[in-house]
């Protein structure tokens, strides 16, 4: 194995300084890996600046008017050189166990690139009988892959960060396939701009297309949509129609819209006052009033200008054909929530398809009624499990994806929506979120502290790369990393779902990755007919 160099110091709170052999430099990158070995143990360190030195100052002067290039290399090699500061991460024992690292090792310990069985041990491998760990990339040095464990990033909530551009969705999809592949969870992926279900762009911005998640997975992964037309337009139908009553809608609901829809203090208060007369039936009794709407704010209190204003504002929800009346279709909301339901007890992961209706408004109405329901249903399933394990079977961990994620997370926000409790409950109810923004500056301290597996793009805002690594250990070294990321393909992996930082070039989302899950035992075959699924759980 190359020796790359020899550590000169090192310290357990400032790092360890390594002075690289001649030659290795192209070896050693910012956010790269380094392994220091000892007789019994193993340092793993993240590299986290690199410099340039010089014995004798003066070297410099003379070596740049020296024309023979082999006496200018000789006094390169004798004065000058190039350091690397590493921080110590993890410790890995002779018997194979590894621990944070506590202690440092001897003067002029050899470091070395990271081996293939090096990084098996710390990250794990796809091999692995636990079927938990998913290749997420490689290292930015060599090819062996470096894995994620599935189980422990589905147990809490986790994100991934970066600015426009820097293929989000693209490390999403590979996480969510890793995820409903090797069983680890079933999703629930609000798909604002379709990008999830079926086909969708390529990675490398051609104009083709790759297989969605329903194409890769046609008997795992079901897709509800609120717009068929728009689904039957791109080659597909969808499995179920979502329409939803107006009685689904909640004050709390409209209230995460204040902004969106430019919501007057008095007209949310006229909101109340409806909503305290009329409880659920609230929308309808409004929506029904349009050429009333003095007589029903004397009826409830409300000041009309303010009931008008509101009225106004909301209109634009009556419209949506995805909402309708209770009289028109009972119990609708109670039918699209129970198949929901149905289909993630039966292992399924769903995709929801807004089709045309991309707005932002839209996506976070629809997104917090489904979500809310959702979660009071599957509440009342985990306390039902917890009473009797014996007898019930033990519900799926469950994965809600959501993207423009500050939208929902904000400080004024984070409080009152579903996600935000989502977000504070961890693992308790078997529910967590996968957060997808480019602003994570926009969402609530207390949610970012709670994420426990962060997947981070290039960001370019100080303020968006300081949330993002709110709560990581390390922080002021990571920030430094991250402002060395390529605009596209390489990330920074923290938290709970991998046993240390580090940078990878993340794995590509294309024929061979594809190919690679044909070849596994997991995956079914891709000519499977989506009405599978319809016969699965109702048996016609």
């Amino acid at each position: 194995m190359t020796t790359i160099g020899t550590i000169l110091v090192a310290s357990l709170a400032e790092g360890f300084v390594l002075r690289l052999a001649p030659h290795t430099q192209e070896l050693v990158h910012v956010g790269g890996f380094v392994c220091i070995r000892e007789r019994t143990y193993k340092h793993f360190c993240l590299v986290t600046d690199l410099r340039l030195g010089s014995t004798l100052p003066a070297a410099l002067d003379t070596i740049t008017t020296i024309t023979n290039p082999i006496v200018c290399d000789l006094l390169k090699k004798r004065f000058l050189y190039t350091q690397a500061q590493l921080k110590p991460m993890l410790t890995l024992t002779a018997g194979g166990d590894f621990y944070q690292a506590k202690s440092i090792p001897p003067h002029a310990s050899c470091a070395h690139i990271a081996s293939e069985q090096d990084l098996a041990a710390i990250f794990g491998s796809e091999a692995d009988p636990s079927n938990s760990y998913f290749a997420i990339g490689t290292p930015l040095v060599g090819s062996t892959p470096i894995c994620i464990n599935l189980q422990s990033l589905s147990e809490r909530s986790s994100g991934v960060f970066g600015k426009t551009g820097t293929g989000k969705t693209f490390i999403t999809r590979l996480l969510l396939a890793g995820c409903i592949n090797q069983k680890k969870a079933v999703t629930i992926i609000f798909d604002m701009h379709n990008e999830y279900g079926h086909a969708a762009r390529s990675e490398d911005g051609a104009k083709t297309t790759v297989p969605g998640l329903k194409t890769l997975f046609p008997s795992r992964v079901a897709t509800f949509s609120l717009d068929p037309q728009s689904t039957r337009k791109r080659g597909s139908s969808p499995d179920v129609t979502i329409t939803l009553p107006l009685e689904s809608v909640r004050i709390e609901d409209i209230m995460l819209l204040q902004q969106e829809l430019n919501l007057h203090p008095t007209a949310c208060e006229a909101a109340y006052l409806l909503a305290a007369q009329y409880k659920n039936r609230w929308l309808c009794e409004l929506f029904a009033a349009k050429d009333r709407l003095v007589e029903l704010a004397a009826k409830t209190g409300a000041h009309p200008e303010s009931l008008a204003a509101l009225y106004r504002k909301l209109k634009a929800i009556e419209r949506l054909p995805f909402f309708t009346t209770d009289t028109q279709n009972t119990g609708s909301e109670k039918t699209v929530i129970d198949q929901m339901i149905n289909y993630i007890d039966n292992g399924i992961s769903i995709v929801i398809e807004f089709g045309r209706y991309t707005s932002t408004i839209c996506y976070l109405l629809i997104a917090n009624i489904i979500t809310r329901r959702l979660h009071s249903a599957y509440h009342a399933k985990v306390e039902e499990y917890l009473g009797n394990v014996a007898r019930v079977a033990e519900p799926h961990q469950l994965i809600i994806v959501i993207e423009e994620a500050h939208k929902f997370l904000n400080t004024a926000n984070a409080r009152q929506t579903i996600f935000g409790i989502i977000a504070r409950e961890m693992r308790k109810y078997y529910i967590s979120l996968l957060v997808v923004d480019q602003r994570p500056s926009s969402i609530d301290s207390e949610i970012l502290s709670q994420i426990g597996t962060k997947i981070i793009a290039q960001l370019s805002d100080e303020k968006d790369i300081a949330a993002a690594l709110t709560g990581a250990p390390h922080a002021n070294d990571l920030k430094n990393i991250l402002s060395t990321l390529d605009s596209r393909g390489q990330t920074l992996i923290i938290g709970h779902a991998i046993p240390m930082p580090i940078v990878i070039n993340t794995r590509r989302y294309d024929s061979k990755f594809f190919a690679t899950l044909q070849k596994q035992k997991n995956t079914p075959a891709v000519d499977a007919h989506s009405d599978d699924i319809t016969k699965l759980l109702y048996g016609n």
